[in-house]
């Protein structure tokens, strides 16, 4: 793993634990190490799926694993992520929603970490803000710290919704599909992205808030 990459991973493991700090309302013991963990395993998950579409096989090259720039499939690494941590937890839903705030900011640090790994910049643009990569005179959008930004604004509005089963966790699931939606435009990509996906997560999350929102609080964070 180079080393730019490895501090944008720290970065976003770092806010993450932050987020387990300023909203532990809910959480289980040692929340951290559970999100962490669930991350780690969703992220390799999603390279080995993305290897596999690409047609490389894992066994053969495990090399390849490790070069996440490769890619890494979206959907399968969420999906992951959800499943390990639901296991790590037993099952117990309500940590998803407890949890939510603190992967969210977990999350828009690890977009922000593309200051170290110099990949903030998408396509073309001539505003205020934009910039360059060095030896270039062509001034891009920096569309990674437009998303950080975007999901930092997302998780204080879900810092701030009440407990209610799958209320937060729709909401964050909505509002990162529509950050990702929303910036994959700006994108430097062949083939456009993992619209798909996120057209996905975006439906389901606001289906999930939908639920969430008319089912009574709970009466403690920590209620069963």
């Amino acid at each position: 793993m180079e080393f730019t990459l490895l501090w944008a991973a720290l970065t976003g493991v770092g806010l993450l634990w932050v987020g387990t700090r300023i909203w532990p309302d809910g959480l289980p013991n040692r929340p951290a190490d559970g999100l962490i963990g669930a991350a780690a395993g969703g992220l390799l998950l999603g390279r080995l799926a993305a290897m596999i579409l690409q047609g490389t096989n894992p066994i053969l090259h495990p090399g390849d694993i490790l070069i996440v720039r490769g890619g890494v499939h979206t959907g399968i690494a969420t999906l992951g992520a959800i499943a390990i941590y639901l296991w790590s937890v037993k099952g117990q839903t309500r940590y998803l929603d407890a949890s939510a705030a603190a992967a969210l900011l977990g999350l828009a640090g690890w977009h922000a970490g593309c200051v170290w790994r110099g990949a903030c910049l998408g396509t073309a643009a001539d505003l205020p803000w934009a910039w360059s990569i060095p030896e270039s005179s062509v001034t891009r959008h920096p569309v990674e710290i437009y998303a950080a930004i975007g999901l930092g604004i997302a998780t204080l509005i879900v810092a701030r919704l009440p407990h209610r089963l799958w209320l937060r966790g729709g909401v964050a699931l909505a509002s990162a599909s529509a950050v990702r939606l929303a910036t994959e435009p700006l994108r430097l990509t062949l083939t456009g992205g993992p619209v798909v996906w996120y057209l996905a997560g975006l439906v389901i999350g606001i289906a999930l808030a939908v639920v969430g929102s008319r089912i009574s609080p709970q009466a403690s964070p920590d209620a069963t």
